[in-house]
């Protein structure tokens, strides 16, 4: 009995083994788009991709045909909303602003951006992950697409347009 729980467990662990070195990097480059931290210094989104992983494997056994990379990916959207809101009007301590365009965004509009854009989740299954409806979910990403595009250029000061002489 113990040789085949010893088997099933080394099963398990090389099966999870496989899933992490196949998806790990994805899932960590989704966290840092959330966290809109910088790729070479991010712990937060590595404690959010930690703790994503840890509730896979718990649940791995009971996945029974479920994709393990949705799973993650939704233990790491659920983490990474939950902390957000957590955060919402608490003061955090300071860190310099970080790069790249999702930083403008709200945690939710990076939230669902990621989601639909980087991930490829449909409005629907985005919707229902969130818990918004499906139309409140399309309003975001169109004002986070459109936030994003529109957004004046990094490192240009402002008032860099044509200067007029006083007449």
């Amino acid at each position: 009995m113990r040789e085949r729980q010893a088997s099933h467990g080394a099963r398990r662990v090389r099966e999870f083994e496989a899933f992490v070195a196949g998806a790990a990097g994805r899932l960590l480059h989704a966290a840092t788009l959330l966290t809109a931290e910088a790729p070479d210094d991010n712990p937060r989104a590595r404690r959010l991709l930690t703790l994503a992983l840890a509730h896979t494997y718990a649940r791995w056994d009971r996945l029974r045909g479920e994709d393990p990379y949705e799973r993650a990916r939704q233990t790491l959207a659920v983490r990474f909303a939950r902390e957000a809101w957590h955060q919402h009007g608490v003061r955090v301590r300071a860190r310099p602003a970080p790069p790249g365009a999702l930083a403008a965004l709200t945690p939710q509009e990076r939230l669902v951006v990621v989601l639909r854009l980087y991930e490829g989740v449909a409005e629907e299954q985005a919707a229902a992950l969130l818990g918004l409806p499906v139309e409140r979910v399309r309003v975001i990403c169109d004002r986070s697409i459109a936030a994003l595009t529109h957004a004046p250029a990094r490192g240009a000061p402002a008032g860099h347009g044509p200067k007029v002489a006083p007449s």
